[in-house]
């Protein structure tokens, strides 16, 4: 069952992918219709799970899952990641490669890998205090909290000197 994303409970279950590059205006139109459809029929254990998403920045899907009434399961947790990996083929797009950043550069987001964002890091290219897209948040409220960060109040932080 779809719902508003901004419904969703502080407690929801948030799951970021994110493009390893912007998407097409029309690219976040298809990507959408079939993220809803996903949804609309998105289960667990035969309970329709209530679940909605944004696409952010023209580059982040973000899934959120209430799981007040039911529970995401093994199986409805690989249905979503088989969907996910349809998209990537479908869109020619990187969507689940966790070793990669994504941050503010200036006005836009740079996508770089996670060697290079060491390397910049190590250069002085990137600093403690930039932006970066901390996608290991895991509810709703970490996410609208904790997700666009300094550098120096995520996991990123490791990599500065």
């Amino acid at each position: 069952m779809v719902t508003d994303f901004n419904s969703l409970p502080d407690d929801a279950r948030i799951w970021i992918y994110q493009a390893n590059r912007k998407l097409s205006e029309e690219e976040v139109e298809k990507i959408s219709t079939k993220t809803n459809d996903f949804l609309e029929k998105w289960t667990a254990h035969g309970a329709n799970l209530e679940a909605g998403f944004e696409i952010k920045h023209d580059r982040f899907i973000v899934i959120g899952l209430n799981q007040t009434n039911a529970s995401a399961s093994g199986c409805s947790i690989d249905a979503s990641v088989h969907f996910i990996q349809q998209l990537e083929k479908e869109f020619d797009v990187d969507l689940m490669d966790k070793m990669n950043v994504t941050f503010y550069n200036g006005k836009y987001i740079a996508h770089k890998s996670l060697s290079d964002f060491r390397k910049m890091a190590k250069a002085r290219s990137v600093s403690p205090n930039t932006v970066v897209f901390n996608n290991l948040v895991n509810t709703k409220a970490e996410y609208l909290d904790n997700w666009e960060v300094p550098a120096k109040e995520s996991w990123h932080s490791r990599f500065l000197a």
